[in-house]
């Protein structure tokens, strides 16, 4: 399995954070973004390889009502 980049990393964690602070469970957002019920828990966890794309992270600012712009850092996060 691939290893997770750090901007992915970063992104998973902010979603996580924001999700946590929300109160919404993993099962119930992931239900929500009409996936399955195991999909966040999956890409939190890192042992597969799910991962958020675009399309998922405009769907969870728009069930968090946040900015979609609040999962990224506000600087490049270096690759080395």
């Amino acid at each position: 399995m691939s290893e997770i980049s750090k901007i992915e990393q970063y992104v998973i964690d902010r979603v996580r954070e924001i999700r946590m602070k929300a109160g919404i469970s993993q099962v119930n957002l992931s239900v929500d973004m009409e996936l399955n019920s195991k999909f966040v828990g999956n890409v939190e966890s890192n042992k597969t390889r799910d991962k958020y794309n675009l399309n998922h992270l405009n769907k969870i600012a728009e069930i968090l009502n946040c900015s979609i712009k609040d999962f990224f850092p506000d600087s490049p996060i270096a690759t080395k």
